[in-house]
């Protein structure tokens, strides 16, 4: 009971208890959505149903866009219905719609006769007045139509003509070719997907690429560990480096060797072979005891902590920073730290698929507003970390068409197993980001946008981006959905520096995986100095220089180029002396962890 003697107790146990009722109920609510996430694949059904109510009551409000939807429906009929009079009489007529670049469902030729063909057109120019449907309602806001438009582009997916088996010509082809055996084989490959996905099992190839024997085997030495990064130096391929050192700061989304797959496309044998010496970060996979680690854990403890490193083994001497992705915006946050602070050790830095400005980041962020933002903070808050299970389902999604109805088309209906790859088998390598620090990364630079608007404090101080001075070279990649180019060339509106932005073909991976002699490759180039005037993306894109083959070639000649004195001869791998002794080889053992 309370004693009326000590009011002052009272009221603190009163308010203790109060504190941990209201706990209580917020703990209730995260485990609901917790549950809920793990139903939707991490996508939340507020988020979702808030942008369909949004598209709805103004497209219900406005008379003028429902009669536009009826003069374009009347006008495709019109188009399918004209296209079928004349395939009757012509089988070779040209189709009346050709499908968006990238589509490659109905590139197939049995898709130009018909009664496919009909099928095809049919199918294209609907989703093309569902596009009309979701665009350009008045009064919606561009976050809420994405959402919209995205939603009802998955739904049109899913019963596109390609996908039913007695619709696609392709399948049946294969049907009367093995006299039905594909639908047998494809159960079977059905089943035994299931079966590793429920067994947590890689997926069928992926343990053909098994790191430090088939991937991550270039040659080196772990010669730093703490709890969260062991640091990795590569032994010299050489008898003489160029003087400056090379540090990479890969993001932790996933394991480091997306840059040192197998040795013919290993961005890191690449350097090593063109007389560098290499250092990379190999991140720890996180765990609920990680839950509390922050973004500025992964500053301190990584790219600085990589930094003192390197500086004890190679002294005196100024390092290149390479950051790719998330590691790329880390190393950003950093060296605007640093350069506020005095802290000169940088020779240059470079970004791969790397944003800065987070206004335009991309079909991401149809998966980050508050109401997601909150569904994923209760997801992480329930396990103490974000796994690669609990946002599969958008991710996927995001290239639907690629990463799941082309699959089930060749897998499943046509029986035939996709080869394996390198970059596939590390792509089903997933790994965890801790609670506090993906919170913080979400909330701070993709919807507060604090790294660009100068408002993102380490220490007490602005990381300000305008105070980088040296100089960067900058990768951007052409069909880049989790960093889009155009986002990236934001950085040249951020810092007052050289900057040789470069432009290459291929998606978010496989663009920057581009090693010389790959067929079909090209890239564009071009350098803005510091006191230059700024040009806008498309003005860039236009000016830019149009090279055949790989951007590593242009890269190397950038490194080498700013390079001071001559070659040396490599150093010692660690400084046992100094606290840096060589721990284990490479690939080191956090790249294990599960």
């Amino acid at each position: 009971m309370n004693d009326p003697r000590h009011p002052r107790t009272s009221t603190a146990h009163t308010c203790r208890d109060e504190s941990l009722g209201l706990e209580g109920y917020r703990a209730l609510d995260r485990m609901r959505e917790a549950l809920t996430g793990a139903m939707t694949g991490g996508i939340s059904p507020t988020s979702l149903a808030l942008a369909l109510f949004d598209w709805s009551i103004h497209l219900a409000a406005a008379p003028g866009k429902r009669l536009e939807l009826i003069d374009k429906a009347v006008r495709k009929t019109g188009r399918i219905a004209a296209h079928a009079a004349a395939a009757a009489t012509q089988p070779d007529t040209p189709p009346c719609i050709e499908p968006l670049p990238g589509d490659h469902r109905f590139r197939a030729e049995g898709w130009r006769k018909p009664p496919f063909s009909l099928w095809a057109q049919a199918f294209l120019l609907q989703q093309q007045w569902w596009h009309n449907v979701t665009r350009e309602v008045p009064g919606v806001s561009p976050h809420h139509e994405e959402v919209v438009s995205f939603a009802v582009r998955q739904v049109l997916d899913m019963f596109s003509p390609s996908n039913l088996p007695l619709m696609n010509p392709e399948v049946l082809e294969k049907t009367i070719e093995t006299a039905g055996a594909n639908y047998l084989e494809g159960f079977s490959n059905f089943v035994e997907d299931v079966t590793r996905q429920a067994t947590g099992q890689v997926p069928v190839g992926a343990d053909a690429f098994q790191p430090g024997r088939d991937v991550a085997v270039t040659p080196g030495k772990v010669v730093f560990r703490n709890h969260l990064i062991e640091l990795i130096q590569y032994a010299p391929a050489t008898e003489t480096v160029l003087a400056e050192p090379v540090l990479i700061v890969p993001a932790w989304i996933m394991k480091y060797y997306i840059l040192d797959l197998s040795p013919e496309n290993s961005l890191v044998r690449y350097l090593v072979g063109q007389g560098h010496t290499v250092f990379c970060i190999s991140w720890r996979n996180p765990d609920a005891a990680d839950r509390d680690l922050s973004m500025d854990d992964y500053r301190r403890m990584g790219v600085m902590a990589a930094l003192d490193a390197i500086n004890a083994i190679v002294p005196d001497v100024k390092v290149n920073a390479v950051g790719y992705c998330l590691g790329g915006t880390l190393l950003s946050i950093a060296a605007a730290a640093m350069a506020h602070g005095g802290d000169d050790r940088l020779a240059s830095m470079t970004l791969l698929a790397a944003q800065t400005d987070f206004t335009e980041p991309g079909e991401l962020a149809l998966f980050i507003d508050h109401s997601q933002m909150h569904f994923l903070d209760s997801m992480m808050w329930n396990r103490g970390y974000l796994s690669a299970d609990q946002m599969a389902g958008a991710f996927q999604l995001l290239r639907s068409n690629d990463l799941v109805w082309s699959r089930h088309i060749r897998e499943y209906l046509m029986g035939e197993r996709a080869p394996m790859f390198d970059i596939m088998a590390w792509n089903a390598d997933t790994t965890r980001m801790p609670y506090r620090m993906h919170a913080e990364y979400l909330q701070r630079l993709y919807i507060d946008n604090e790294l660009a608007s100068g408002r993102f404090m380490v220490e007490g101080r602005p990381a300000a981006l305008q105070n980088i001075r040296v100089p960067m070279f900058v990768v951007g990649t052409e069909r880049d959905h989790v960093a889009p180019w155009r986002s990236v060339y934001k950085v040249h509106q951020l810092c007052d520096t050289d900057i040789t932005f470069v432009l290459t073909s291929g998606g978010h991976n496989a663009g920057i995986v581009s090693e010389p002699g790959h067929a079909g490759r090209t890239f564009r180039t071009g350098l803005k100095e510091a006191s230059a005037l700024y040009l806008g993306p498309d003005e860039w894109l236009a000016a830019a220089t149009v090279k055949e083959g790989s951007w590593w070639t242009d890269w190397a000649a950038w490194l080498a180029e700013r390079s001071v004195g001559e070659r040396v001869a490599p150093p010692a791998m660690g400084a046992p002396r100094k606290g840096y002794p060589p721990l284990a080889d490479a690939p080191g053992t956090y790249i294990f962890q599960r």
